[in-house]
């Protein structure tokens, strides 16, 4: 099998899998170790493997051979002929599709959840998850009546409410329009702070991931590419995955000031500030930023008339040049690394070459209140 990709490593705990899984048009070949804490996010192109990884961890594919431990206890040793049954496996599954009990309630359906606990002590207070997941107004709905969105917060809810060890979600967004997902993201994101469940979140969203997850996985044709804490992953110039419109980075902020007659934020990271729109969190809450190689501009003097607020000092730490009309240049501002992606014409014009020193002109910048993970 493949060399193991020991993303669990700094924790107390983890989730170790070795697994092959031989189909006619397919096979998995995954070695790894996640962490027991945050979300974690599976990324790769749709038939690349994601689905089948939670399926073999929630023993749901038969064929599968492998190892599967979670902060060392083993549910599954294929050699030692040891497999614990899908029912026994402390999993909080959730799917593209709700997969609701169209004859309940919402109330009966969360209950159902609570009847199915893997563990009393560990389990959530129901209160609690109707809170999280703002179901207080649908409790007495039929499933049947809820829009998509509400559905699969009622799904999570369930999923959650069983107790489990791990939650396992199935591009949980996947079938919701642009305005449903946009409902249910900032829900998703009180899910990574109020709560101490480790998720491992399958997506082929690229933006889903840079907004919800702490560590990534990314996948492509049964194979682990990398694996690791999201900014490292991130600017990884050799995964040609990220190498496209995906291209950026994820870096963590303090809130410094607010400016209340331009409505500004003044966010501090390791290589200097950043200004952006509108009011974020209160002061020293860290954020998480989001910043897309396509709204990263070079240039080798500072710009005396531009209406670009984010200009910061950075040194070019590598140049990738294999992507047709693109290079991805990778820059060190302070601590952290952030992404270019120009065209090579601009790069030759610039003349580019490793440890510049240069200033970036960051045209846009997303803004997440899940803090970025340590």
């Amino acid at each position: 099998m493949n060399t193991t990709n020991h993303l669990g490593e700094q924790t107390g705990g983890a989730v170790t899998l070795r697994y092959l899984l031989n189909r006619a048009d397919f096979s998995l070949d995954v070695d790894l170790s996640i962490p027991l804490r945050g979300i974690t996010g599976i990324f790769g192109e749709s038939g690349s493997g994601k689905t089948a990884l939670l399926r073999c961890i929630a023993g749901l594919e038969k064929p599968a051979i492998g190892q599967l431990a979670i902060n060392g206890d083993t549910w599954q040793d294929t050699l030692q002929k040891l497999s614990r049954a899908v029912h026994e496996r402390q999993i909080g599954y959730v799917f593209q599709e709700p997969r609701l009990f169209d004859h309940l309630d919402v109330s009966s359906n969360l209950e159902y959840g609570r009847s199915r606990r893997h563990d009393e002590k560990n389990s959530i207070e129901l209160g609690q998850i109707i809170d999280l997941l703002g179901l207080n107004g649908l409790l007495q709905r039929r499933t049947d009546e809820l829009s998509g969105g509400e559905a699969q917060r009622v799904a999570i809810a369930r999923a959650l409410l069983c107790a489990p060890r791990l939650v396992l979600m199935d591009e949980p967004l996947a079938a919701l329009d642009r305005a449903r997902k946009e409902e249910i993201l900032p829900f998703l994101d009180r899910l990574h702070t109020e709560l101490s469940v480790p998720i491992l979140y399958v997506s082929h969203s690229i933006e889903e991931v840079c907004r919800l997850c702490d560590h990534l996985i990314i996948i492509d044709q049964g194979h682990i590419l990398a694996a690791g804490d999201i900014q490292s992953v991130l600017v990884d110039l050799d995964l040609p995955l990220l190498a496209g419109e995906e291209a950026g980075s994820v870096i963590a902020g303090r809130v410094a000031a607010y400016d209340e007659e331009y409505d500004l934020t003044h966010l501090k990271f390791s290589g200097g500030t950043l200004i952006v729109p509108g009011k974020h969190g209160h002061r020293e809450s860290e954020l998480r930023l989001r910043i897309r190689g396509n709204d990263v501009s070079l240039c080798r003097s500072r710009p005396t008339d531009t209406s670009i607020l984010n200009i910061i000092p950075v040194t070019v730490d590598r140049i990738q040049s294999d992507h047709g009309p693109y290079a991805l240049i990778r820059l060190r501002a302070g601590n952290d690394l952030l992404t270019a992606r120009l065209t090579r014409r601009s790069c030759n014009e610039l003349g580019l070459k490793q440890d510049d020193q240069l200033l970036a002109q960051i045209k846009s910048v997303a803004v997440r209140n899940t803090p970025a993970a340590d």
